[in-house]
């Protein structure tokens, strides 16, 4: 229902995720701005086995379609369940740095409601239970 469109700056560009818009709706492991950063993913595992545990993570939690995919790149939507409303969740695989970077934005509105932070904190601790 308010779905909106699919963002045309999403992706990786010289290592970096966008950043955020400057409305509320947004985290970014990769921006500096206090209101919009969130700390990246962190693995014990290999690169691989990290990005493989991540994709499993997603796919088994509900109304989320992942659209594009790579060894060290994932994005995916997520549907909210009563309006319909998609985030965008990107997840760079970060090597140099150890980490997985990750960018969550909604793609309507304004505020979120911390929507997007709690996903990613949830994310991160399945991905710390395996």
């Amino acid at each position: 229902m308010f779905a909106g469109k699919r963002p045309t700056n999403l992706g990786v560009y010289d290592g970096k995720l966008s950043p955020c818009p400057s409305s509320p709706n947004c985290v970014c492991s990769q921006d500096a701005d206090a209101t919009h950063h969130i700390e990246p993913l962190t693995y014990r595992t290999s690169p691989p086995q990290a990005m493989a545990d991540l994709k499993r993570i997603i796919q088994a939690l509900p109304k989320t379609h992942i659209v594009s995919e790579s060894a060290s790149y994932l994005y995916a939507e997520f549907t909210s369940g009563l309006m319909g409303f998609v985030d965008d969740v990107e997840f760079y695989l970060d090597e140099a740095a150890g980490v997985i970077q990750v960018r969550s934005a909604s793609r309507l509105g304004k505020s979120d409601l911390g929507v997007n932070r709690k996903r990613i904190e949830m994310i991160r601790g399945k991905l710390n239970e395996v």
